[in-house]
């Protein structure tokens, strides 16, 4: 079935079944790397992106339930020569270990800062509770949003 959606600005078909996982059509279908399966049971918080502005667990979000919807990855977000302000300021505190689950945390602390541009200490970690970090690098985290928000 084709499925008509708006991923990172851009108008997109995905001819796949109904329930076709948000994060297959990304990573298989329209060759976004950037979101990543974690866990696939909505544990870990590596697969999120947003759907009209919220956080949303991409692998288990079925296609079906996204036509005519806006998504949005980290892909969308800067570029190696002009990283967002989000990204800059993890780049600056070295939130990032392995990495593995940056994209995702990235994206639930880009949509807090656009529903709250300077949130509270408390803001950022009941926003980010849903991610899973293994290397620990969770204090460092929370100061790079801190920081971003502070820069906005």
């Amino acid at each position: 079935m084709a499925i008509a959606l708006t991923v990172n600005g851009s108008a997109r078909n995905v001819d796949v079944p109904d329930t076709t996982t948000l994060l297959e059509v990304l990573r298989n279908h329209l060759g976004l790397m950037g979101t990543r399966y974690g866990c696939g049971l909505e544990q870990c918080g590596a697969c999120m992106v947003l759907v009209d502005g919220q956080p949303t667990y991409a692998c288990t979000r079925e296609a079906g339930t996204l036509a005519g919807r806006t998504v949005t990855t980290i892909e969308s977000l800067g570029t190696p020569e002009k990283p967002h302000p989000l990204q800059q300021a993890f780049l600056d505190e070295q939130a990032g270990q392995c990495g593995y689950c940056l994209s995702g945390i990235i994206m639930s602390a880009k949509a807090l800062l656009d529903r709250t541009p300077a949130p509270t200490r408390a803001e950022i970690v009941t926003a980010l509770d849903k991610h899973l970090c293994r290397c620990g690098a969770h204090q460092r985290i929370i100061r790079a949003v801190e920081r971003a928000g502070r820069a906005a």
